[in-house]
């Protein structure tokens, strides 16, 4: 993958998560967690602010961090919960309810995500989905699973409308980095490469 400058584009972060669209499936590569829990923090929030649904799939820790910036910004986390607004799940229990022996199986995915987005869509809302799933994967020693995974959430949007967000931490890719990019990018439609949160701007290229 040639990274050529004059091919990125940058925006505000308020506004490239206002102007996601259904079917768009954005994925960042970071290195810093403070970082991706703002820009995290960014897609839930500009979700919430357009009254769509936002569906949450991502580790303990990060659900807890995430909510503690959406409480700073004076949203109602329970409220939201309440009218499912705001839907988090814990990314390894969803892992568990459609992985078989490390690989992601189509028709258990594809029951439970459907299900998702049917029940976040139930008041005519949009849905954006975070899943940090592929990069639970890698830390479960199943990184060969994630491209796999990546292709079945792609499948969805071909009857399902929504956007998604997705990350991979940097530390997950070995001497094959290369590679496992041009596939990661080839599964989405916008990689997003800095954020710089004192000027609120993100970097991104589309595909």
């Amino acid at each position: 993958m040639k990274d050529n400058v004059d091919s990125w584009s940058r925006t505000g972060t308020r506004v490239f998560w206002g102007e996601i669209s259904p079917c768009d499936h954005v994925v960042q590569i970071y290195e810093d967690d403070q970082a991706f829990l703002d820009l995290l923090g960014g897609f839930v929030t500009g979700g919430i602010y357009s009254d769509d649904c936002v569906i949450v799939i991502a580790t303990k820790e990060h659900l807890t961090a995430l909510e503690d910036r959406m409480k700073s910004n004076d949203l109602n986390v329970f409220e939201l919960k309440l009218r499912d607004q705001y839907i988090p799940l814990n990314a390894e229990q969803t892992l568990s309810e459609f992985m078989i022996d490390g690989w992601p199986d189509e028709a258990l995915f594809s029951h439970l995500i459907t299900a998702l987005i049917t029940r976040a869509r139930i008041k005519k809302r949009q849905v954006r989905v975070y899943g940090e799933l592929v990069a639970l994967l890698w830390a479960q020693g199943h990184s060969g699973a994630t491209v796999p995974l990546e292709h079945l959430w792609n499948k969805l949007f071909e009857t399902e409308a929504f956007s998604l967000f997705s990350v991979y931490p940097k530390s997950g890719f070995t001497q094959d980095a290369h590679e496992s990019i041009l596939h990661i990018c080839g599964s989405h439609s916008d990689m997003i490469k800095a954020v710089a949160e004192s000027k609120i701007e993100i970097t991104y290229k589309d595909f």
